[in-house]
């Protein structure tokens, strides 16, 4: 039996110490000392969450882990069959009962709001964007302009001036025109509905 002291001196064995040669766990830490920072890129970039990226690159490393010798003797691309790993894991992940969240007693566990809660619809959002192109495609070109530039790109008055060659005013009266502009067919669309 093992007191915390003893513990210290001699640690339990990690994945590297159990591999088969110390061959294999000098190849798998060079694997990962040059492709885990492009595995880890590549799944945030997916996933957009850089804890969750760390975790899969993680696992992709651990199925890499029995065949680093083989990864490293034979001709094609290590990054590649490490990334379609990495992918592979995200899809998993994502059709997992955990990323639906079908997990046994997940009612009991939620409030009465919470399962009350419903998801936006992926309709809704494609209508209002469809809506928004029609609205923005009846303003004037020098209009729109100023209006993508400020709203969509979320460029300043100064910079949307800067970008475009116009005055800060001009800038500044184009937007407030395009502004009543959308708001009068809005008003006028809302009466038609009615």
């Amino acid at each position: 039996m093992s007191t915390p002291d003893t513990a210290l001196e001699h640690p339990a064995p990690g994945p590297r110490e159990l591999g088969s040669s110390a061959a294999g766990s000098g190849q798998l830490d060079s694997l990962m000392a040059e492709h885990s920072p492009a595995v880890i890129a590549y799944a945030e970039k997916i996933l957009r969450d850089r804890h969750l990226a760390e975790d899969i690159a993680q696992e992709a490393f651990i199925r890499a882990w029995p065949h680093t010798e083989r990864l490293c003797s034979t001709a094609g691309s290590i990054r590649g069959w490490l990334l379609t790993v990495t992918r592979n894991l995200i899809i998993d992940r994502s059709r997992s009962s955990v990323a639906r969240r079908e997990v046994v007693g997940a009612g009991e566990m939620l409030g009465a709001s919470d399962r009350e809660m419903t998801l936006p619809d992926h309709a809704d959002s494609v209508a209002t964007s469809m809506e928004t192109l029609a609205l923005l495609h009846g303003l004037s070109p020098d209009h729109r302009e100023v209006v993508l530039h400020l709203y969509v790109f979320e460029h300043s008055v100064r910079e949307t001036a800067g970008l475009i060659g116009i005055p800060v005013g001009t800038v500044k009266s184009r937007h407030h025109y395009a502004l009543n502009s959308l708001r009068s067919r809005l008003s006028e669309e809302e009466k038609q509905r009615c």
